[in-house]
């Protein structure tokens, strides 16, 4: 949750400006200790102030961590990539940023009450149906996530008041105005390049230079050890595509779960709300003046709605709540639309938590059952998962077993379970594109393969679950080893690098004698180039970013100025003339400047701020438990 607050604060300040006054949600909001301590005989894996983080909360992390690289990655993902130790160390210090910040918060006081926090979810889109919050689909969420949402939820939130208070940075216009002229500011330039190819007859390559060079280099001539292998999947994803129904299994699962297709009665309404205060007096005689004018005129009631209600949710739509069922609503609203009012009827007051309601009842929405032909696609498509599923855990494990038993050959497997067995072109372990290796990409899967044994002794890798519901096995059917390319195979490759590397070193001290003299004055007749021009911000086609800065580091206070660069292909001086800067600047631009310096110093001083409650409350991690050990 942390990550997802912390990537989007504006929309989570949205969340906490909404104010829903009509819904009063039946949430069990369970009590967050937000600075919880596991039990003291609970292994942690770091302790922050007096606060600890579990190896279990660790390993949460991590399952959550791994799911979202499962999806963003798709099928490049490997399961051992959550082993990475940069990625185990980014995730644990995540763990300990929320844990700092939330010890923080509760030295500061920080809160957030619970009208708030069904205010956040109940304007979050993923909870809308219709416009309108849907209790049916937060109970579903609450269902698969489990009831730790909310008091996670509200951690992140506090959290987010915690971050909240470190945003003081400020950027003047004057500033962004100076960075913005700095950023468009373009330097007029000539050039005179010195190609290293002039020099290429120039270098001699003596008879012992490609041998000491292929001596001192040999890394760069070795053949790397390379493998042929044959493998064979088996997918639930294969076995789904087998799966047959007979006509009446889907007919029966639908007659067998009426429950689960029934579509609660839902009820269409507007209404205007006058706010009580503590005493309720004076909220409550508006609302009955109000109530007077609405029955002297029942087709002014969108108009009333929009001038007096104080519900800021439906005012502008003229009170209109759209279709809700029953639960969505607290129950005296609930109680008035579903059990009082008959369609058009308009309430007399009515009475909740949030002030006093006058009802209009549009709409009525029977309960209903969903047709079979409009959910058999769809209950066909869940039998058949189910039934993949069960397919899949029963094969899985007479296909390992297989696999062992029958180590020399993976043919049999094959045959047995009517698989295609697939065989490789030779592959490295250093492969550049791990892509082209398909479901070989494994990190698991290759160590298996390179090792001693596998090569050796060519019998069938155990099976290894590559992706949810795939697993592999592969066999090495050919091997080279590691070799050195022999000098003769390499000597004209090594005879190029050398005259290049001789050519670039004897351009270079050309450029370098000539760029002295320019600087001493010595304006030599040299060839140079048509005038041309670079920003800051944009370079022209082919120009590198080493150019560009070499050419802004000049002095632009005494112009002509020289500089001058290597690159792989020669040597190339540059004659600066002018530099120039835009005297008006758009407002846009400006304010975009701002923004986005002041986002720069917003972050130093969130650096900062982490630093000092590092300090305030010490950290010490379990070093020893954040490592992995290949299972």
């Amino acid at each position: 949750m942390f990550d997802a607050i912390h990537s989007n604060k504006k929309i989570v300040k949205f969340l906490l400006q909404l104010f829903v006054v009509l819904i009063t949600l039946p949430f069990v909001f369970w009590g967050v200790d937000s600075l919880s301590n596991s039990s003291g005989a609970e292994t942690t894996i770091a302790n922050v102030g007096d606060a600890k983080i579990s190896i279990f909360e660790f390993d949460q992390a991590l399952n959550t961590a791994q799911d979202r690289m499962r999806r963003d990655y798709g099928d490049a993902f490997r399961p051992e990539m959550i082993n990475d130790p940069v990625i185990r160390e980014g995730i644990l210090n995540n763990l300990i940023e929320q844990r700092l910040l939330l010890l923080e918060a509760d030295r500061r006081k920080l809160w957030l009450n619970d009208e708030v926090l069904r205010s956040v979810i109940a304007g979050a889109p993923q909870f809308q149906q219709g416009g309108r919050f849907s209790l049916p689909l937060y109970q579903a969420f609450l269902a698969r996530s489990g009831l730790q949402f909310e008091a996670s939820l509200r951690e992140d939130l506090i959290i987010q008041q915690c971050l909240d208070m470190t945003r003081s940075a400020f950027v003047s216009n004057a500033q962004a105005e100076d960075l913005l002229r700095l950023h468009l500011e373009e330097r007029a330039y000539h050039e005179n390049r010195i190609p290293a190819d002039h020099f290429f007859k120039s270098v001699v390559i003596g008879d012992d230079d490609a041998q000491k060079y292929y001596e001192e280099n040999e890394s760069l001539f070795e053949e790397p050890e390379q493998i042929k292998v044959e493998y064979l999947t088996l997918s639930q994803e294969d076995i789904l595509a087998t799966v047959k129904l007979s006509e009446s299994e889907a007919k029966t699962w639908y007659d067998g779960h009426p429950d689960r297709y029934r579509q609660e009665e839902e009820r269409h309404a507007r209404h205007i709300l006058i706010r009580a205060a503590k005493e309720g007096g004076e909220a409550r005689a508006k609302a009955e003046k109000i109530l007077t004018e609405v029955k002297k005129s029942p087709e002014k009631f969108v108009a009333l709605a929009k001038q007096y209600s104080e519900d800021v949710g439906s005012a502008k739509s003229g009170g209109d709540l759209g279709f809700f069922q029953r639960d969505a609503m607290v129950k005296p609203f609930a109680d008035a639309v579903f059990d009082t009012l008959k369609k058009n009827e308009i309430s007399e007051i009515v009475e909740s938590d949030f002030g006093y309601h006058i009802i209009q009842l549009i709409d009525i929405r029977p309960a209903s059952v969903r047709a079979f032909a409009e959910v058999r696609a769809e209950i066909e498509n869940e039998l058949k998962q189910q039934a993949a599923a069960r397919k899949f855990a029963e094969t899985a494990e007479s296909f390992s077993n297989m696999v062992y038993e029958q180590s020399d050959s993976l043919q049999p497997v094959a045959e047995n379970f009517k698989l295609e067995l697939k065989k490789t072109d030779w592959f490295s372990r250093k492969r550049e594109n791990p892509a082209a290796l398909g479901p070989l990409a494994n990190d698991k899967l290759l160590n298996r393969l390179f090792s001693e044994d596998a090569i050796r002794m060519k019998q069938n890798t155990e099976t290894i679950e590559i992706s949810p519901g795939t697993l592999l096995t592969a066999r090495v059917v050919e091997h080279t080893p590691a070799s050195l390319k022999p000098l003769e195979s390499v000597k004209k490759e090594i005879e190029e690098r050398l005259r290049l590397r001789g050519a670039l070193e004897l351009a270079q001290k050309a450029g370098e004698e000539r760029l002295d003299a320019l600087k001493k004055g010595d304006e030599a007749k040299l060839a140079w180039s048509p005038v041309k021009t670079v920003a800051r911000s944009r370079a022209p086609a082919g120009f590198t970013e080493n150019a560009t800065k070499a050419i802004f580091k000049v002095d632009s206070g005494s112009l002509p100025a020289y500089v001058g660069l290597t690159d792989g292909a020669g040597y190339t001086i540059f004659k600066v003339v002018k530099t120039t800067t835009p005297e008006k600047l758009e407002s846009e631009l400006v304010q975009g400047i701002r923004r986005e310096y002041g986002t720069l110093v917003a972050q130093r001083d969130l650096s900062a701020f982490m630093d000092n409650l590092r300090k305030r409350y010490p950290v010490k991690i379990e070093k020893s438990k954040l490592s992995t050990q290949e299972d």
